[in-house]
């Protein structure tokens, strides 16, 4: 996929704007090529599919003054599709959602967003199949997913079970360590900030290992831990030492900085030898236990002390 000629300072007309648009997607997995108002896709026989939407927003979920458009369309489809990971859910196809604010250059805005998610697409597997184009007060990528479980049932956040083991995908901390050096202008680990990876692979083997429950830490590992234990009825122990942090992270960072879109699988540890395999064949990290599940739902630590819901919620209310 090509990026788009950039340098347009033209008012946004929409459907030049969406013919643009098309060139820079292709035409996904819908035949008519992004042409009508909606998409037709074909869910292989026997598959269950798996719907997720979610949406970024500047100034909430990302700052322009620290990332590039083209960063932007990335990380909002690569953190919907992390939804889709948690479940064990393979891309079949995404719509995405473009609401700019009236201003000057906002064409090479919304060209740039597009040539991030199709760099995203690209990389993930996941065509775009569709979407939508407005104008609108503040800038905001709304993505919704679709995936497939081909045999087997989606893994819930609600199947953890007392003496179960927490295991995570990888290191933690490094989107807020990013965060914080690109505001303080040093040099730093931007990337994971700026470029997330949705861990697709990662949640199908798990799945396939039989996991017993799954998330993705988009909020804070703390936090989302919690909402496994809360989904589940259950209470968990944390070893503090076992915890992966991301280099230049501090282990606050790494609770509760959020955005990592690391999974956090919890199953059986008769189960845990075949999931270690599975992930050597292929070529994934291995697994990194750092906690049990306990019967005490009152009873939530790391090491000693009561561990905090710490991470990012939204005031809606």
């Amino acid at each position: 996929m090509g990026s788009p000629k950039l340098g347009h300072t033209d008012p946004l007309h929409e459907d030049d704007t969406l013919q643009r648009i098309r060139s820079t997607l292709g035409g996904g997995i819908e035949l008519a090529g992004l042409r009508d108002d909606a998409a037709v896709v074909e869910v292989p026989e026997g598959a269950t599919l798996v719907v997720s939407v979610d949406s970024v927003v500047d100034g909430v979920h990302f700052d322009l003054g620290l990332c590039s458009p083209l960063d932007v369309g990335w990380k909002a489809l690569m953190g919907a599709l992390s939804d889709l990971a948690a479940m064990g859910a393979q891309p079949l196809g995404a719509l995405v959602a473009l609401c700019v604010p009236p201003a000057t250059g906002r064409g090479d805005l919304t060209l740039g967003i597009t040539a991030g998610v199709a760099e995203a697409a690209d990389a993930s597997g996941c065509p775009v199949v569709g979407g939508d184009l407005s104008a609108a007060p503040a800038l905001v990528v709304a993505v919704t997913v679709m995936g497939t479980v081909a045999g087997g049932a989606p893994v819930r956040r609600d199947g953890a079970r007392p003496g179960d083991t927490i295991l995570v995908t990888g290191p933690f901390g490094g989107s807020a360590a990013g965060l914080r050096t690109l505001r303080a202008g040093q040099a730093g680990p931007a990337a994971s900030y700026r470029r997330p990876w949705a861990r697709l692979s990662e949640g199908e083997v798990a799945r396939q290992a039989g996991a017993h429950a799954m998330i993705d830490v988009s909020d804070g590992l703390a936090l989302d831990l919690h909402r496994v234990a809360d989904a589940s009825e259950v209470g968990f122990a944390l070893d503090p030492g076992a915890i992966p942090v991301a280099e230049g992270a501090t282990l606050e960072e790494a609770l509760g900085g959020g955005e990592d879109y690391e999974l956090v699988v919890v199953m059986a540890p008769g189960d845990l030898p075949g999931y270690q395999r599975r992930c050597a064949a292929a070529g994934l990290r291995p697994p990194v236990p750092i906690g049990t599940v306990g019967a005490d739902v009152g009873a939530r630590r790391l090491g000693d002390e009561p561990l905090a819901r710490l991470g990012w919620q939204h005031a809606v209310g």
